[in-house]
């Protein structure tokens, strides 16, 4: 455990610091933003290359699940090459990948091009946090950074499909993704200047079989997930049997961990209940945010029908909402302990969740947006406090592997949201399609929403119309099916945070004190 008497005259940050969080703020607001910017620009995407339903979820997902299984993998590897050095080596591929996914002439290529930018992206957000717990040994400014980097982490998800829809309404899909580009350079240009190199001479070498154990057992789950997803349980055999050999790896992986000296996932860690348990609450919010934000920014495009400019102005204010609640969050620990503030939050998100439920085919898209926002207020705290929780219950020399842990637990959370969210979403629309039309609807119309789009003006006339109603129909009732899931998981989550999350006041910002991290001989020069 950190020492929580950590001394508050620690020096504090300069100018060059400050710049320095900025520096670092970029990649992380653009890494989790590329989780989200596919949202509305799907449609299009989709239409243009051709993708089929199956092609367009591996689009959608395929990014995030590679960030996340990289994720502890990357930490551990910046702790032997340099932090700064993975950071810009990371930097250098994103920007690559970026330009390969905008001018991607087919599905398959996307498909690498997404993978491809979410190892890149796993290269960075490591070395994000750890390099921000260095730059401020001050417990307030440090504090407060972190704040900052959280609050860009979970916003930038919040933030893609407005940024999506307003480079849709000016330009072609692909200039959601060549957004990166000037932002990487930045970095490039500007990292070397402004953040410290930091390594751990002492680490052994990385321990590959278990890099390969990890992705070996994520793989074969994300498989299994995804074939329900689009097939649901016409393919129960062989989605189970993809399960059980991810779970077989996963065994696997957790065993050679346990036997290590120097582990790439130190697993004795989950015995801190504040560890696991702010782990846990990262996660399960993660997941709740993200899935049923995919089914609000399809909501106001395909059922209210906005157009992308319009709809991402009306998503802005989710956004937002989650900076200000992560920013707020440290504040109220002053005069209450972490746990209650988590829990409080989680609270609030509940009526959010719970406004969705309600949403009517026309005219919700004001009831819509209200409760995801209240939600991503509420969620605000949870990422806030829960990085700090994390990284304090470790000890001091696993503090830049709890990073690790906490970043995987977010964008894991977010990508697994996509697709259980989505698969809920989707069983529900079927079987409600397959209600309306028992003897089958026309074309796609009973498989997705655009599906029925698309046959609906084939149709024309009064059938077309009939079958588009339906569909929407159809597809707002998946929507209220996720906001029940995610005002339940919410309120779960939040009795866990009484239960588990008992930090007393002030001690979660005091004993989120800097790791062991060794400053390398090089000091600020390019490792």
């Amino acid at each position: 455990m950190k020492d929580s008497a950590q001394p508050e005259s620690a020096p504090r940050a300069g100018l060059r610091e400050w710049f320095g969080l900025v520096v670092l703020v970029l990649p992380t607001l653009l890494v989790s933003l590329d989780i989200g910017v596919l949202f509305l620009a799907l449609p299009h995407l989709s239409a243009d290359l051709g993708a089929s339903s199956t092609q367009q979820l591996w689009i959608t997902d395929m990014y995030g699940f590679m960030l996340s299984g990289f994720l502890i993998t990357m930490g551990s590897l910046g702790d032997r090459i340099g932090r700064r050095r993975l950071l810009l080596i990371g930097a250098a591929c994103f920007g690559a990948a970026s330009v390969a996914a905008a001018y991607s002439p087919t599905p398959e290529t996307m498909i690498v091009a997404r993978g491809l930018l979410g190892v890149a992206g796993a290269a960075m957000m490591p070395s994000t946090l750890s390099l921000i717990t260095t730059l401020f040994q001050n417990d307030r400014q440090r504090g407060l950074a972190i704040g900052i980097w959280v609050s860009s982490m979970m916003s930038g998800a919040a933030l893609g499909p407005v940024v999506g829809g307003v480079l849709l309404q000016l330009f072609w899909w692909g200039s959601a993704f060549l957004l990166g580009v000037p932002v990487m350079v930045l970095l490039l240009v500007s990292g070397p200047l402004v953040l410290p190199e930091f390594r751990n001479p002492g680490a052994s070498r990385i321990d590959l079989p278990s890099a390969v154990l990890s992705l070996a057992a994520v793989l074969p789950v994300v498989f299994a997930v995804k074939e329900v997803a689009v097939h649901g349980l016409d393919t129960a055999t062989l989605s189970g049997a993809a399960l059980l050999v991810g779970l077989v790896f996963a065994v696997v992986f957790v065993r050679r961990q346990l036997r290590l000296d120097d582990p790439l996932l130190d697993l004795r860690l989950f015995a801190e209940r504040r560890f696991s348990g702010a782990l846990l609450a990262m996660l399960f919010t993660a997941v709740s945010l993200a899935g049923t934000f995919l089914l609000v920014s399809q909501y106001v495009q395909s059922v209210e029908g906005f157009s992308p400019g319009q709809a991402g102005l009306w998503l802005a204010p989710a956004g937002l909402s989650i900076a200000v609640g992560s920013l707020t969050a440290p504040m109220l620990t002053r005069r209450m302990s972490p746990g209650a503030v988590i829990a409080g939050g989680l609270v609030l998100g509940t009526a959010g969740f719970l406004m969705i439920s309600q949403a009517p085919v026309t005219g919700g898209a004001l009831l819509v947006v209200a409760g995801i926002s209240v939600a991503h207020l509420g969620a605000g705290p949870v990422v806030a406090l829960g990085a700090n929780l994390v990284v304090s219950s470790a000890p001091q020399e696993k503090a830049g592997s709890a990073a690790s842990m906490s970043e995987t637990a977010n964008h894991f959370g977010s990508t697994l949201g996509l697709a259980l969210i989505g698969t809920l979403s989707a069983v529900v629309y079927r079987r409600a399609m397959a209600d309306a039309f028992p003897e089958g609807a026309p074309g796609n119309a009973g498989e997705t929403l655009p599906g029925a789009a698309e046959a609906s003006a084939e149709l024309g006339g009064g059938a077309g119309e009939a079958l588009l109603s339906s569909a929407q129909s159809a597809f707002t009732s998946g929507l209220n099916a996720a906001g029940v899931v995610g005002a339940v998981i919410f309120v779960c989550l939040a009795a866990l945070a009484m239960l588990v999350l008992r930090t007393p006041r002030g001690d979660a910002a005091a004993e989120a004190a800097p790791g062991d991290d060794v400053r390398d001989p090089a000091g600020d020069s390019s490792g």
